[in-house]
């Protein structure tokens, strides 16, 4: 396995220097898209290896199905992973096993602090249920790891959401209908020394996996999908944790494929498959006035194709605090509506947004060998705010052209920018 990602890294970096049209790329004649398609099975296949899992054998097993566990898909099966998880949380050291069947479970929170590790081999299938009424206590979370330190998640197996009927429900759908709240599909709260690794999530309620208040996290290969009209269906959403590291994996989803909020730092993305989806964010920040901050945010190797956005770090005005220390690095765009965008004066709202005096400051943001096409003329928007102009801002070896042929166009207002190497489209 560990080969297989070393080459699929490899792989990105190399791409990511070439200078290409969005139509041949390579020497046999395969497209951008056909490259896509092609990594996005070599991550699922690495499934294949960790299907049943090494479990260690110093490690208690504590299987669901021995604890009443039907995995039929019909049955409730909550009560069983309460008991298995009580058990194993309280061992010195156990694997808690999901085989391969499928498991119907109401909103679930497996809760610490336990007396030792634990490791969760999924192998089979979790299916949330579709009776909105079992989520009376908690309309905002399904699946939740709360205060369990060195967890690991893993084991090839998928998180099925069952959004549908969510999304159905949403005002974002049907205007006529009151906004409500929708469960996060897995979500890892307060969860240090955290490794999440070959799983499926697929069609979340709302934001399909949320990393929150959590130190020392690594994620790799996951897949995590909903369709591309599911709506707030943020792929891998991280919020006030420190020193997380996501690789080798491919999202495609309603929302943002990765957002980054505030309190989030030192955050290294590489090697991701993006689309559809709004992309890559940093924000929103700056929300009702609030007081956000992020840095040392790095984003090395990906593929965006056919998203809203590309790399885009957006900011509410009113807000106060920053985003700094930001790199985009060895970025392929394909057919992407606005590849590089800051935009801080961001309004999600139905009224708008009134012109405010603060806002949150952005600053020294590096955008470092992206090439590929914008699907709207304007490939580069720096849309920064007048009383805080958005600073340190460094264009290097940048190639966007339109989709179909043409050059695309720069917006740039309120920004300190520089550039480096060749960079197309310049600010006029």
């Amino acid at each position: 396995m560990a080969l297989q990602r070393h080459h699929l890294s490899l792989l990105f970096i190399m791409f990511s220097f070439v200078a290409c049209h969005s139509t041949v790329l390579f020497d046999d004649g395969s497209t951008f898209k056909d490259f896509i398609k092609q990594k996005s099975t070599d991550v699922l296949s690495l499934k294949k290896f960790v299907k049943l899992g090494d479990i260690s054998s110093s490690l208690k097993t504590v299987n669901v199905n021995d604890y009443g566990a039907r995995g039929d898909g019909k049955t409730d099966d909550t009560q069983a992973f309460n008991d298995a998880w009580e058990v194993a949380c309280s061992s010195g050291g156990a694997v808690l096993l999901v085989p391969e069947n499928n498991y119907l479970l109401k909103p679930f929170r497996f809760s610490g602090p336990c007396r030792s590790n634990i490791e969760v081999q999924i192998s089979g299938t979790i299916e949330a249920s579709e009776n909105l009424s079992d989520y009376s206590e908690d309309l905002t979370h399904w699946l939740t790891f709360d205060s369990v330190e060195k967890l690991s998640v893993k084991g090839g197996g998928t998180i099925h959401g069952n959004g549908n009927i969510w999304w159905q429900n949403s005002c974002k759908v049907n205007e006529k209908l009151p906004c409500k709240d929708a469960p996060t599909a897995l979500t890892f709260y307060k969860c240090n020394d955290l490794t999440v690794e070959d799983l499926t999530i697929k069609n979340g309620q709302k934001m399909q996996v949320s990393f929150q208040d959590s130190e020392n996290v690594k994620v790799s290969g996951l897949t995590v999908t909903a369709p591309g009209d599911s709506p707030n269906t943020d792929g891998i959403h991280v919020t006030n944790t420190q020193n997380i590291q996501i690789s080798s994996s491919v999202i495609g989803t309603g929302d943002d494929c990765i957002s980054i909020v505030s309190g989030s730092k030192d955050v290294l993305a590489t090697d991701i498959i993006c689309g559809p989806g709004h992309g890559i964010s940093i924000g929103s920040l700056g929300a009702g006035g609030s007081k956000d901050f992020v840095s040392g945010i790095t984003v090395k190797g990906a593929m965006l194709s056919g998203t809203t956005n590309g790399l885009r770090i957006k900011t509410w005005q009113g807000g106060s605090g920053s985003a700094s220390n930001i790199q985009f690095q060895n970025i392929q765009m394909d057919n992407v509506t606005n590849p590089i965008i800051i935009d801080q004066n961001y309004c999600d709202q139905e009224t708008p947004c009134e012109e405010q005096k603060s806002a949150v400051q952005i600053r020294n943001v590096m955008y470092q060998n992206i090439k590929g096409t914008s699907a709207s003329d304007v490939g580069v928007q720096f849309d920064c705010s007048n009383n805080f102009p958005c600073q340190g801002i460094v264009l290097q070896n940048i190639d966007l052209q339109l989709e179909g042929g043409g050059g695309a166009k720069a917006s740039c207002n309120s920004v300190e920018l520089s550039y480096r190497g060749d960079v197309i489209p310049l600010c006029p």
